[in-house]
């Protein structure tokens, strides 16, 4: 199963104001060799060496993925600072593939003597065979394009220890302010600067310096004896000055007002009915129906239900959704991918009829089609493999309004906490945090305890009215594939979806 997972779902997009000018190629390039080579004595030309050494009996690929991550994280829950967290990571990843097969070592032990043992270690796989060897001696050194989608700063800088606490302590303020029967607030803030330098063994140097934050907001509000929460946060690849007043009392206003409205929820109705799904974070549906199954590896294999269907409908006619890594400062977004290839803003679906696959680079050289941007790992010590960056679907003509005003009888889901898919068959499930039940095109009250339960390529065919609010969520989502996390991006207009299941409470 794979899962997407979020603790909030809705921001602003970041003001120009709020960001610094965006970092070269040359530049990030020059940052992750004075990070990652420098230190240890390497330089092109051990690259080059390292290279070789896997290619010496030949290879379909191989390359080289070093990375060094600063992380910084804060908690805070009635007035205390609960958890702080600060932690360096580096090491390099070496991997030779042949054919289907791959060969993968990793060390945090960046230097010469590590990278040529490893090397040497990947290179057994080579004597197997492949298909397209790569060229043996040393590689000749070029540099790869880049977007430059976000500011190159580290994110931990940008506030001093003092500041992040009080972020978090008005933050808990101003959400007990709001209501006396908000009697729990936990908020937390996290940091993350992150550079990467892969070397290919076609000689491609590329390198990415990637900031990523994230506020998030809980709270728990109690009346006569009941309990329930709410939710808010966001962020991106940008620094802590996003985080301004405005956006906290949006976050605030938004987790107070979940978790009163589900003080009034009564129990969620089961059956099949229509369904109006909101905008923005909602998009976890497009994510866990559909994105998943549209990665490469799986049509590869024949186990996704979108497998060798390019080119028929799979989706009603006006549903377009795209995977797109290359939207300035969004979570989801890379300059490069994880493999050194730019990212690329790629249609999947395009008015319902299936357009093409997201592909890391193996796959897509088993498949006999180009990569597109999306090989993504989550750390030197793993393998990439197929990913989404941010994935979402253009809005259509209906004014959100009047899709409400369409349902007889139905429910109106407005966030979720997450969801997961069996790749397969293509059946979906996810969980909404905040839905309400529609009755002549009339809000009633708010429910809780409704579970969307579907098929992705099925519940596809039966959207029947496209929002023109199109809304990509706040910058909160975290994707599972076979125990590798990455930070995504998701989002959608609203919808309505005649005759989709939902498991209730009533």
């Amino acid at each position: 199963m794979n899962s997407l997972n979020s603790s909030a779902a809705s921001g602003r997009a970041p003001l120009a104001s709020d960001l610094p000018s965006s970092t070269s190629t040359r530049e990030r390039l020059r940052i992750a060799e004075r990070l990652l080579l420098e230190p240890f004595g390497l330089g092109r030309a051990q690259l080059a060496k390292a290279l070789a050494e896997i290619s010496m009996r030949g290879a379909d690929d191989a390359d080289l993925y070093f990375q060094y991550t600063r992380s910084e994280g804060w908690s805070l829950e009635e007035g205390i600072v609960k958890t702080g967290s600060f932690s360096i990571d580096q090491g390099v990843g070496v991997r030779a593939v042949s054919g289907e097969k791959t060969a993968f070592a990793y060390s945090d032990d960046i230097s010469e003597a590590s990278l040529l043992d490893a090397a040497r270690t990947v290179r057994s796989i080579t004597s197997s065979g492949g298909h397209r060897r790569v060229k043996t001696g040393a590689p000749r050194i070029k540099v790869a394009p880049s977007r430059s989608l976000y500011g190159g700063l580290d994110p931990i800088t940008t506030m001093d220890s003092t500041s992040k606490v009080a972020l978090l302590e008005k933050v808990e303020r101003l959400a007990k302010a709001k209501d006396k029967r908000i009697v729990q607030v936990m908020a937390g803030l996290a940091m993350e600067y992150d550079v990467v330098l892969v070397a290919r063994a076609d000689g491609t140097l590329a390198a990415d310096v990637r900031p990523l934050v994230r506020l998030s907001l809980t709270v728990i509000a109690e009346h006569k004896g009941r309990r329930e929460m709410g939710s808010a946060g966001g962020g991106g690849r940008f620094g802590l000055a996003y985080f301004d007043d405005a956006l906290v009392s949006e976050y605030v206003d938004e987790a107070v007002q979940g978790a009163l409205s589900n003080l009034k929820a009564r129990a969620a109705p089961a059956g099949e009915m229509t369904v109006v799904l909101g905008p923005g974070w909602p998009g976890v549906l497009l994510h866990e129906a559909v994105g998943h199954g549209l990665e490469g590896d799986f049509n590869r294999k024949g186990s996704s239900a979108f497998a060798g269907r390019i080119g028929q409908r799979v989706a009603a006619k006006g549903v377009t959704v795209l995977d797109d890594g290359t939207i300035a400062d969004r979570r989801g977004s890379l300059n490069i991918d994880d493999e050194g290839h730019v990212s690329q803003r790629n249609v999947l679906i395009e008015d319902g009829i299936l357009q093409g696959y997201i592909q890391d680079s193996l796959n897509a050289r088993l498949m006999k089609v180009k990569a597109t941007g999306n090989g993504r790992r989550e750390s030197y010590a793993h393998l990439p493999m197929p990913r989404m960056t941010n994935t979402y679907m253009l809005g259509g003509d209906k004014a959100p309004e009047e899709i409400v005003a369409s349902i007889k009888k139905g429910l109106y889901a407005t966030n979720f906490g997450g969801g997961q898919v069996d790749i397969t068959s293509g059946k979906f499930v996810f969980s909404a945090s905040q839905a309400y039940w529609v009755e002549n095109g009339k809000i009633q009250y708010p429910v809780k305890g409704a579970t969307l339960v579907g098929n992705g390529p099925d519940a596809l065919t039966r959207v029947s009215m496209i929002g023109n609010d199109m809304r990509l969520d706040s910058g909160v989502g975290t994707c599972g594939k076979e125990g590798q996390s990455v930070p995504v991006g998701v989002g959608q207009p609203t919808l309505r979806i005649d005759g989709l299941t939902v498991g209730g409470t009533a």
